[in-house]
């Protein structure tokens, strides 16, 4: 595999800003796969604990991640902004979020909450092509 040095790591996120130079951040500081990463929910950041959750990562399993310390302000900011865009989203009666079929099934309003929302949410909505419902995906979704 190839591997950065620090300088390369530091010129490439030089190129990034906002919420992109964040991910991009959060991705290497804790080894994250760029799929584990667009999927995160506000429920999996533990700022008291400092971890993140990962759930269903490779082989569908969940693990425990070191929440970077260095981040977590920004991750608050984050935070901030995605509470934003859910406060809109329930003020105008959208679907809420998408989530594994199962959890919908049991839980179907669930996907309303702020807990399942997620950490990079996309800024517009678009239609879920498997069940045609008008929603907000995460981040490149």
């Amino acid at each position: 595999p190839v591997v950065l040095t620090p300088d390369e790591v530091v010129r490439i996120l030089g190129f990034l800003e906002g919420e992109h130079r964040l991910f991009a951040q959060l991705l290497y500081g804790t080894g994250m796969r760029i799929s584990e990463g667009l999927q995160l929910r506000v429920k999996d950041l533990d700022f008291d604990h400092g971890t993140i959750i990962v759930r269903e990562g490779k082989g569908s399993k969940d693990r425990a991640l070191m929440l970077p310390e260095s981040l977590a302000p920004s991750l608050r900011e984050q935070l901030s902004r995605a509470r934003a865009w859910w406060l809109k989203d329930q003020a105008e009666g959208r679907s809420g979020v998408a989530l594994p079929d199962a959890l919908e099934r049991k839980y179907p309003r669930a996907g309303h909450s702020w807990p399942w929302f997620w950490v990079f949410a996309q800024h517009t909505h678009s239609t879920d092509p498997r069940s045609g419902v008008v929603r907000r995906h995460h981040m490149y979704d």
